[in-house]
C-alpha cells in the first residue's frame, strides 16, 4: 500500500498517526450522521460535534506521541480527549430525550445506533487504556493495532447496516 515502509516505521516506535488522522475524519461524520438521525439539524451543532469528536481523535495521536519511550505514561491527552468525545454524545441524548418528552416518535434504529456505536467509541478508549496499562497481548503494539482496525471495520459496518435497513420503508 501507499506509505507501507513508513506505517511499519511507526508501529515500530509504537505509534500510528495515520490511524488518527483517519479517525479524526470517519469518527466525526459517524457522530454527524447519529446527530443528524436524532434531530440535531442546526449546522453549528453538527460542526461543534464534528471538530469535538475529531479533537478526541487527534487527542489519541498527542497521546502515542507524547508517551513515546517513556516509562509513566501522561495521560492528559486521554483525559483531554474524553472530555471533547463525551460531549457530542451528551448533546445526541439531549436531542433524543428531548423529542421523547415532546412526544415525538424516535425511531428505535436509532436509539440501537446511539447505544451500540456509543459503545464502540468507548471500545476504542479501553484499548489505549489497554495498551498504555500493558494488560496482557495489549503490552504489544501491534496487537493493538490489529484491535483498533477490527473495532474501526465492525463500527463503521455496523452504523451503515443499522442505517440502511432503518431507513428501508417496506418491510424486509
Amino acid at each position: 500500500t501507499v506509505r507501507y515502509e513508513q506505517y511499519v516505521h511507526y508501529l515500530e516506535r509504537g505509534m500510528n498517526p495515520y490511524r488518527w488522522y483517519e479517525y479524526a475524519v470517519s469518527a466525526s461524520l459517524m457522530i454527524v450522521v447519529i446527530a443528524m438521525l436524532a434531530g440535531v439539524w442546526d449546522l453549528g451543532t453538527l460542526a461543534a460535534c464534528f471538530g469535538l469528536v475529531a479533537v478526541m481523535n487527534l487527542c489519541g495521536l498527542l497521546m502515542e506521541q507524547r508517551n513515546q519511550g517513556r516509562d509513566d505514561v501522561d495521560w492528559t491527552p486521554y483525559y483531554v480527549g474524553t472530555l471533547a468525545g463525551i460531549v457530542p454524545w451528551i448533546t445526541i441524548g439531549i436531542a433524543i430525550a428531548g423529542s421523547v418528552t415532546a412526544n415525538a416518535n424516535v425511531p428505535d434504529f436509532v436509539v440501537y445506533i446511539y447505544l451500540s456505536i456509543f459503545v464502540f467509541f468507548n471500545l476504542f478508549a479501553i484499548v489505549m487504556v489497554l495498551q498504555y496499562r500493558e494488560v496482557w497481548r495489549w503490552a504489544e503494539y501491534r496487537f493493538g493495532e490489529k484491535t483498533y482496525v477490527a473495532l474501526s471495520l465492525v463500527a463503521k459496518s455496523a452504523l451503515a447496516w443499522q442505517v440502511y435497513f432503518g431507513t428501508q420503508t417496506s418491510p424486509i
